[in-house]
């Protein structure tokens, strides 16, 4: 087992991002001791995309969304969700 140096204090985030940028974080730390971290609040990355539906389909989404109290674009992202969640079920 190597031995493992000492991080050392930064002064600012630049100093420190540009000491990571240098140096590999393998010689300051074990990774296979590692635990996967969540980080709940994080809000996803989102991208704009334009999609053609139906003006009757565009209807009913907006008169589902309506009675859920909810934007319809939120509808239908929760929509996709689930959908995509289900395929990958099985």
């Amino acid at each position: 087992m190597k031995k493992l140096k000492k991080i050392p204090r930064f002064e600012s985030e630049a100093e420190e991002r540009a000491f990571w940028e240098q140096h590999d974080s393998s010689d300051y730390g074990d990774w296979s001791k590692a635990q996967h971290a969540t980080l709940p609040n994080l809000k996803p990355s989102t991208k704009t995309i334009s999609i053609r539906l139906p003006e009757s389909l565009l209807y009913s989404i907006k008169i589902e969304a309506n009675k859920r109290d909810m934007p319809y674009q939120s509808l239908i992202k929760a929509l996709l969700a689930e959908d995509i969640k289900e395929i990958r079920k099985s």
